[in-house]
C-alpha cells in the first residue's frame, strides 16, 4: 500500500509549454533535494488550442496532468487542488524556476513549526532590471503571499474555499486569499530558503493594466472595507509621488529603456484614481439613500 506524499505541488499552465518544461526540470526527482516519495506534482492545464498532456506523458511520467476548467487562473489552481493526495499544497507558476532545495525547505518549515498552516517562500529575479518594460513579483522579505510561491495546509485551503473564482485574471486573487487567511486569524511565515526565481517578463501594455483595474474592482466589491486603503487618494499618490520618487530615477538609470510602459502605468493610476472617486461617490450616494 503506497503512502500519500506530504507535499502536492500545483502548477497551473496555459499555452506555455516552453516555460513549463524549464519549471518541471527544476522540480524533477533527483534535482530537488527532497526525496521523490515526499512530493507529487500536478499540472492543471487550461490550454484550449493545444495542451501539455502529450509532452508530459512522454517526458515527465512522474507528473500528473489534468485538464483545467478554462475559467481563469484562480479556477485553474483550485482545479489542481482537487486532484492532490498530499497534506500540504505548494503553489508555483509555470514561468518560475524553483531552487533545488525549494521543497526540502518547505518540508523542514512544516516540521519545525507545527502550529503554522501557511508558509511563503522567497521569489527573486535572475539579474538586475534592464528596462522599465520588465516586471516580476519579487518577494525578498515576506508579507505578500504571492501565488507563485507559497505552501498551505490542504484542510485550511479547502475550508477557505480556495481561490475566489470571481477573479478572471492573474491579478488580486492572491491578495484576496491573503486577506481571507489573516481575517480568519491565521498567520503565515516567510521561509527564505524556499526560493524560486521568477524571471523578468514583459509588462504587457495597456491590456494588462486594464485587467488589473478590473480585478481591483472585483476585489473591492468583495471587500468594500478595503476602500479605506485602496482608494482614489492611494492611486493619486502612486501616480504623483511614485513617479517623482521612483519612476524618474529609474528612467534615468535605465537610459529611458521601457519609459513608455512606465508612463502608461502612471496614466492607469490617474485613471484608477478617477474611476475610484466615481465608485466611492456612487457608493456613498446609495448609503445615504438607504439611510434616509
Amino acid at each position: 500500500m503506497s503512502i500519500a506524499p506530504l507535499l502536492s505541488v500545483i502548477i497551473p499552465t496555459y499555452h506555455r509549454d516552453d516555460l513549463l518544461v524549464k519549471c518541471l526540470d527544476c522540480i524533477a526527482p533527483g534535482v530537488q533535494t527532497l526525496r521523490q516519495e515526499f512530493y507529487e506534482v500536478i499540472v492543471t492545464d487550461d490550454g484550449s488550442q493545444t495542451t501539455a498532456e502529450a509532452m508530459i506523458q512522454q517526458n515527465y511520467p512522474w507528473v500528473k496532468w489534468v485538464a483545467g476548467p478554462c475559467k481563469g487562473p484562480a479556477a485553474n489552481r483550485n482545479n489542481g487542488a482537487k486532484h492532490v493526495q498530499g497534506e500540504w499544497l505548494v503553489f508555483t507558476d509555470d514561468d518560475c524556476l524553483p531552487d533545488t532545495n525549494w521543497l526540502e525547505a518547505y518540508k523542514g518549515a512544516i516540521a519545525h513549526d507545527v502550529s503554522c498552516l501557511v508558509f511563503e517562500g522567497r521569489t527573486y529575479v535572475e539579474r538586475p532590471r534592464q528596462s522599465l518594460a520588465e516586471t516580476s513579483p519579487t518577494n525578498e522579505s515576506g508579507g505578500y503571499l504571492w501565488s507563485c510561491n507559497f505552501a498551505i495546509n490542504r484542510q485550511l485551503f479547502e475550508s477557505l474555499g480556495g481561490f475566489d473564482e470571481r477573479f478572471p485574471y492573474a491579478a488580486m486573487e492572491d491578495v484576496d486569499l491573503r486577506l481571507r487567511i489573516t481575517n480568519r486569524g491565521f498567520k503565515y511565515s516567510f521561509i527564505k530558503s524556499a526560493a524560486v526565481c521568477h524571471p523578468w517578463k514583459h509588462k504587457g501594455g495597456w491590456k494588462k493594466l486594464k485587467q488589473h483595474q478590473e480585478s481591483t474592482f472585483v476585489y473591492l466589491s468583495i471587500h468594500p472595507e478595503e476602500l479605506a486603503i485602496i482608494n482614489s487618494v492611494y492611486y493619486l499618490q502612486m501616480a504623483l509621488y511614485g513617479f517623482i520618487k521612483s519612476t524618474i530615477p529609474e528612467i534615468l538609470k535605465l537610459n529611458f529603456s521601457g519609459a513608455k510602459y512606465a508612463l502608461l502605468e502612471h496614466l492607469s493610476f490617474f485613471q484608477m484614481a478617477f474611476l475610484l472617486w466615481k465608485y466611492q461617490f456612487k457608493r456613498n450616494q446609495r448609503v445615504t439613500l438607504k439611510g434616509s
